[in-house]
Formats: C-alpha cells, structure tokens, sequence
C-alpha cells in the first residue's frame, strides 16, 4: 500500500491513476497533518509526498515520520515541483530516499516505486 500525501487533489488522482494501473494500492492524504493521523493506525509500503503543503509541509513530515522507529525502513519519495538543490538536500537530510520532479512521468514514477520497494 501506497499512501500518497498532496494538497492538489488533481495531483492524488494522477497518482492514483499511475499507481492503482500497476496493481498498488493507494491511499490518499491532503497534508501532512492528516496523513500522521492516517498513519497511527496503518503502515504503508511506501509514502510519496510533496513538500508545499498547508498545515504541515512534505519537510515536517518527513521529519516527523523519521522521529519514531516506526517508522526507519519506510520508503518515503518526494514528488514536487522543487528542483533546487538545496530543497533536495534538505528533503534527503530529514529522511527523504528519493526525489521525483513534478510534472512526473508515470514510467519513471513506476521505477522510482519499484526500486524503492525491492
């Protein structure tokens, strides 16, 4: 299972979509406020995020996420339209294992899911 977490609700169903039509199961969250409260009862495979996010950005939920040994092996990919390096150096020292570029392109958003997963 996949938890996706993105204001944008154009940008969860795109993911849905590229997601759910190579079989994974997807959940969605709006910021990360509710994607922690999600998470207290559920464990994804895997969480994709994006950092620009009322109430609580893709930045403090990594971080927050990486606070608890819950949640150490958990994948966490960010998805934004971010490029700078020093966005990624950050997202990478709070926790991040990975970074895709919006807008994404589904095959590359499968491999990145598929290398992070196995």
């Amino acid at each position: 299972m996949i938890l996706t977490v993105d204001d944008s609700k154009s940008m969860r169903m795109l993911l849905r979509n590229a997601l759910t039509q190579r079989g994974y199961e997807v959940v969605e969250a709006e910021d990360g406020v509710a994607a922690l409260e999600w998470l207290r009862d559920n464990s994804p495979g895997l969480v994709i995020t994006d950092i620009n996010m009322p109430r609580m950005d893709g930045f403090g939920l990594i971080e927050a996420l990486r606070g608890e040994t819950r949640w150490d092996s958990t994948p966490i990919l960010v998805l934004t339209t971010e490029s700078s390096n020093e966005k990624k150096s950050r997202a990478r020292d709070a926790g991040a294992t990975g970074w895709i570029v919006k807008p994404f392109d589904p095959e590359k958003l499968a491999s990145a899911v598929r290398r992070v997963l196995h």
